[in-house]
């Protein structure tokens, strides 16, 4: 008998996605990684269109999209010498998507609802 269900398989699945669910909103507290993931939520994208809609320099761009894809966030493709960005997933549009509708109702820019 346990008495704390530390030990439970379903306990230590859900700790595991929390702990997954914290580190993918941490990627997503950084100003630059949000505009990139907004960006890709768009359509796929090389470093050079990026770093354009970004308004940030190449460099900087270049290591926020290797922490992205190190995390499994985002994937790439080769085309000719060029490397293409995308999303891994719609799951994260949807939820940069809805950070961004936050931000928009805490600035007044859309009628509250709920």
């Amino acid at each position: 008998m346990h008495l704390s269900g530390a030990h439970d398989p379903q306990e230590r699945h859900e700790g595991e996605r929390f702990t997954v669910a914290a580190e993918v909103l941490g990627l997503l507290a950084d100003r630059t990684r949000l505009a990139l993931l907004e960006r890709l939520a768009a359509g796929e994208a090389d470093v050079t269109t990026l770093t354009e809609a970004c308004g940030v320099a190449r460099p900087s761009v270049s290591q926020h999209l290797a922490r992205l894809r190190l995390a499994g966030l985002v994937i790439t493709r080769k085309e000719g010498r060029r490397v293409i960005y995308a999303l891994r997933h719609g799951h994260l549009k949807r939820l940069v998507d809805e950070a961004l509708g936050v931000a928009d109702h805490q600035l007044g820019n859309l009628p509250p609802h709920d």
